[in-house]
C-alpha cells in the first residue's frame, strides 16, 4: 500500500487512532521519515482551527487550550524526549556512555522537569500573545503561519537530522528509521519543505525557517560532540525547541 509510509509517520508522530496490519517493518518504516513535514502540516493546521475556533474566549484560557490540544496530540512523546535528554545533558557530565544510561532511565530528574515546564511556557506565552492579536485583521496571517510553520519546520528537520547524523543505539524504531532510510530523499525532502516555507511564508517563513537552521546546527553539533550521534530523545528534545523557538520568533514581526 503506497500510503502505509504516511500512515506509519502518523500513527508515531501522534496519537490519532490508527491500526495498521501487518505491524510496520523494514523499508517502510525508513520511507515513513518523507512524511514527517507532513504531518506536521496536519497538526499545524488542527492548532490553527483551534485557534480561529477559540477567537471569541479570553486569550489566556484560549492559549491553555491550544497548548493541551498541542501536547493531547502527540500524546506528549516529544516533551518526554526533551525531558531525558535534559536529564543526560545535565547529569552526564558529558560522559557519553553515562549519558546514554541516563536517557534510557524512565524517571524524571529535576533538570527534566524544569526544561519541561520552561519549554511549554515559552510556548503558552507566545500562543496567548497571538491569540490576543486576532481582532486586527493583518495579524490573521501571521497567527496561520505561526501555528503550522512550527510544526513543519521542526519534523521537516527530522529526515536530514537521520541523513546527516549517526543513530547510536542498535535498536528500536530509530535504528529502523536510520537503516531503512533513503539519505538522498530524506535531504529533498527538508529542502523541498525549507523552500516551500518561504516562498509561501514570505517574512514570516523566512525568520522561521532561519531560527529552525540555527537551532538544528547547534543541537546536532552538540549531539555529535557529545554522543557521536542521537537517539530517539534527541529527535525529540530538537523537535520541541523548533517548534517553540520558531513559534516566538515570528512574534518579533509586529
Amino acid at each position: 500500500m503506497l500510503l502505509r509510509p504516511a500512515l506509519i509517520a502518523l500513527q508515531f508522530l501522534t496519537r490519532f487512532p490508527i491500526r495498521l496490519e501487518p505491524p510496520p517493518a523494514g523499508r517502510e518504516v525508513g520511507l515513513s521519515l518523507l512524511w514527517y513535514p507532513a504531518v506536521g502540516l496536519l497538526l499545524g493546521t488542527l492548532l490553527w482551527t483551534t485557534g480561529v475556533l477559540l477567537t471569541p474566549i479570553a486569550p489566556s484560557v484560549a492559549a491553555a487550550t491550544i497548548l493541551i490540544v498541542w501536547v493531547a496530540s502527540t500524546g506528549a512523546l516529544h516533551l518526554e524526549g526533551l525531558a531525558d535528554t535534559a536529564d543526560a545533558w545535565a547529569g552526564g557530565r558529558g560522559q557519553r556512555e553515562r549519558m546514554l544510561s541516563i536517557m534510557k532511565d524512565p524517571r524524571s530528574g529535576p533538570i527534566a522537569v524544569v526544561a519541561v515546564v520552561c519549554l511549554l511556557l515559552l510556548k503558552f506565552g507566545a500562543l496567548a500573545t497571538l491569540q490576543e492579536a486576532r481582532p486586527a485583521p493583518w495579524n490573521e496571517l501571521r497567527l496561520a503561519y505561526s501555528y503550522i510553520l512550527p510544526p513543519v519546520l521542526a519534523r521537516a528537520a527530522v529526515p536530514l537530522l537521520f541523513a546527516q547524523t549517526p543513530y547510536v543505539r542498535a535498536q528500536g524504531l530509530g535504528a529502523e528509521l536510520a537503516h531503512f532510510q533513503s539519505r538522498t530523499a530524506s535531504r529533498w525532502i527538508t529542502a523541498v519543505t525549507a523552500l516551500v516555507g518561504l516562498a509561501v511564508g514570505g517574512r514570516f517563513g523566512l525568520l522561521a525557517t532561519t531560527t529552525a537552521t540555527a537551532v538544528y546546527l547547534l543541537m546536532r553539533g552538540s549531539f555529535v560532540r557529545c554522543l557521536g550521534g542521537i537517539t530517539g530523545d534527541c529527535v525529540g528534545a530538537m523537535i520541541e525547541v523548533i517548534e517553540a523557538l520558531a513559534l516566538v520568533s515570528i512574534l518579533f514581526l509586529s
